[in-house]
């Protein structure tokens, strides 16, 4: 039997609001951005670029960023582990600019983790869609909220574990579950792709256009953009001036 194969029946069942991101590998630096774009006017003589102090090409990556040239933001590459709500993951999956390989249900049994959204997690939305915003919620709203998701997840959880002691294949016993479960997921992306996620799932003051993203994406995001922040900080500097616009 292998660990995948593991039954998990006797995991106590856990309740939790985090989302968790790790960079597992990356070939990310500010230099390959300089040595891509001057190949269009050096040619082989860019080769000399590919160790160069990437501090002296600041400019040239913020006129790259500026004027949107963004091919040379491509030659990169960064690995993310996450593991969060499978209603993340749907979302997130909608950005098809990257490569993602998810946990199966088919093939293992999902550990009983589910979100429930903590205490400052906004909960009323106004206004129309297209035009709205998210008040926090009072105290009985955040009291019948954590009481339904704790109570139809356990609920779920026990119709999933009676059917797989009753020999039903796990990928049929899944569909009981709801999309609260956490599911786990390596994406490989390039910085420029990230850029894209980015102004699009995060929410900053000063951006040329406003970005009103679900908020459990959003923490996903912000963990991502903590670590690209640390790989390629003049790629990021820039991103940041010229208003959070993917080239």
């Amino acid at each position: 039997m292998t660990d995948s194969e593991v039954p998990e029946a006797d995991a106590p069942i856990r309740f939790r609001s985090d989302v968790e991101v790790d960079l597992v590998r990356a070939s990310a630096h500010d230099a390959d951005v300089l040595f891509a774009a001057r190949v269009s006017t050096r040619g082989e003589q860019s080769l000399d670029d590919i160790d160069a102090d990437p501090a002296k090409g600041a400019g040239l990556i913020n006129y790259l960023m500026r004027d949107r040239h963004g091919t040379p933001f491509e030659h990169n590459s960064m690995t993310f582990y996450v593991r969060a709500p499978i209603f993340v993951f749907r979302e997130f999956m909608r950005h098809r600019m990257a490569s993602y390989n998810e946990e199966s249900g088919r093939y293992r049994e999902l550990r009983p983790d589910f979100y429930v959204p903590g205490p400052e997690r906004k909960l009323v939305q106004v206004g129309k869609p297209g035009a709205y915003t998210f008040e926090d919620g009072t105290a009985e709203q955040h009291a019948i909220v954590d009481a339904e998701i704790r109570e139809s997840c356990t609920a779920a959880y026990a119709s999933y574990q009676r059917m797989l002691a009753a020999g039903v294949a796990r990928e049929v016993a899944r569909a009981v579950l709801p999309v609260t479960i956490y599911s786990s997921m390596y994406v490989t992306m390039n910085s420029r792709s990230l850029m894209n996620f980015l102004s699009l799932r995060t929410t900053r003051e000063g951006t040329h256009f406003p970005s009103f993203p679900q908020r459990e994406i959003e923490m996903v995001a912000e963990k991502m953009e903590d670590f690209w922040a640390g790989l390629m900080p003049l790629t990021y500097d820039a991103f940041n001036k010229n208003g959070r616009v993917s080239p």
